[in-house]
C-alpha cells in the first residue's frame, strides 16, 4: 500500500494499493482513477504518486529476489527452505519448480 493525503484532509493518511491506480492525472488538482472507475482526489502531486508507486514496486520486487535468493541457496545446499512463505498446502515444504516428489513420498515405492 502507498501512503497518501486526500485534498480535503491533508492531515489524515490514504492508503491506497497501488495495484488499482490506472491513471494519475494533473487537473489542476491530482485525480487518481482506480480500475474500479472510482477518483480520488489526492493532496499530492502526480509525481509524488509516481514516486510513492515506484518505491513500493521496488520494495516488492526486491523482498521477492532476497526471498528466491534464499530458497536457491537452501535448495543447492540441501536444506529445508527456510522461509515459512514458502509451505505448501498442508504444510509440506515447497519444492523447486519442475522437481517432482519421490516415489516412495507419494506411496508408489517400488513394485
Amino acid at each position: 500500500m502507498i501512503t497518501l493525503h486526500r485534498l480535503s484532509h491533508t492531515k489524515e493518511e490514504l492508503l491506497l494499493n497501488p495495484d488499482l491506480i490506472v491513471s494519475v492525472e494533473s487537473t489542476p488538482d491530482t485525480v487518481i482513477t482506480l480500475a474500479t472507475s472510482a477518483k480520488v482526489v489526492v493532496a499530492d502531486s502526480p509525481e509524488q504518486v509516481t514516486e510513492a508507486v515506484r518505491d513500493w514496486r521496488v520494495q516488492v520486487l526486491s523482498a521477492a529476489l532476497r526471498d528466491r535468493s534464499q530458497l536457491l541457496d537452501d535448495v543447492s545446499a540441501g536444506t529445508e527452505p527456510s522461509s515459512a512463505g514458502f509451505r505448501a498446502r498442508g504444510g509440506e515444504p515447497a519444492r523447486p519448480l519442475g522437481a517432482r516428489p519421490a516415489l516412495a513420498a507419494i506411496g508408489g515405492g517400488g513394485h
